[in-house]
């Protein structure tokens, strides 16, 4: 790979609820454990942090093989507005996401660094996810492939796996960058992406382990998100991303599916979101 493609930013957000441990393996599995490494780091710190996560973000900072910027913000903004303050302090234009408690398996960057060198956009990977409290993995989410297909399905669910993504920031800034909406700042950011033209693709290769905690199903419901759903699909609307029938179903299924109980939330998400669940 030529010197000028090996040229990206890795972006990781650290909010409070981060754990120390998984930060460390984390940040490890970017840069000792790849294939290929990034060009820089940018941490972005969402707001006050324990004294033990940050004195394991501070030494992993000085440890780090590459040069790495910490940028802090005083109060919690969110994730859309802490990914959009990194985003502007990225030096490059090709962007790796990362969270603080998943895993990049080894030639990630690799693979998708060469895909976008192909002239995409936005690419996204399967990835395993993997059980909190004892690291076995409990399935695989494998998303659709191919422009046309990605874009059929982004009128109902959301495409990426937003962990997994690598990105063009000025196909992100493009398209207006992240917008707080519930926990659906990435679908409304890939939705607008692909409204605009963006070149898009999915490995079907899983390249990250996602980290499913016991919560997670819980976060998905409730008053809140459904205001955050039914507000996604009044955008997509005004956008003319959906068509009216598409948005009467989405309003019906997935705003629904928002208030069910968590057990039932659970199935359904395993059974008609997570596309390509394996057990």
């Amino acid at each position: 790979m030529a010197d000028h493609e090996r040229d990206f930013s890795l972006l990781l957000p650290v909010y409070s609820g981060d754990q120390s441990a998984f930060l460390e393996r984390a940040f490890r599995s970017c840069l000792d454990d790849q294939t290929l490494q990034p060009a820089e780091v940018v941490v972005v710190q969402d707001g006050p942090i324990s004294a033990e996560l940050s004195a394991t973000m501070m030494q992993l900072i000085a440890s780090s093989p590459v040069p790495t910027k910490l940028l802090v913000l005083e109060k919690n903004r969110g994730l859309a507005r802490a990914l959009d303050a990194g985003l502007a302090e990225c030096s490059f234009d090709v962007v790796a996401r990362m969270d603080a408690d998943d895993v990049s398996l080894p030639t990630r960057f690799e693979k998708q660094r060469a895909a976008i060198a192909g002239g995409l956009d936005l690419v996204g990977t399967a990835m395993f996810e993997f059980a909190d409290d004892d690291g076995s993995v409990i399935g695989k989410r494998i998303p659709p492939q191919g422009q046309e297909e990605i874009a059929r399905y982004s009128r109902f669910h959301d495409p990426f796996n937003h962990p997994t993504v690598m990105y063009r920031r000025s196909a992100v800034a493009a398209a207006g960058g992240y917008i707080d909406v519930g926990l659906m700042e990435d679908y409304w950011l890939f939705a607008r992406m692909i409204d605009a033209g963006a070149r898009v693709e999915n490995l079907q290769e899983a390249l990250l382990m996602y980290r499913v905690s016991a919560g997670a199903y819980t976060r998905r419901g409730g008053l809140g998100q459904l205001k955050a759903e039914l507000r996604l699909q009044r955008e997509f609307r005004k956008l003319g991303f959906t068509t009216p029938l598409q948005n009467v179903r989405n309003v019906i299924v997935r705003g629904g599916y928002r208030l069910v109980p968590v057990a039932i939330r659970r199935i359904a998400y395993r059974r008609f979101i997570a596309r390509g669940f394996h057990s």
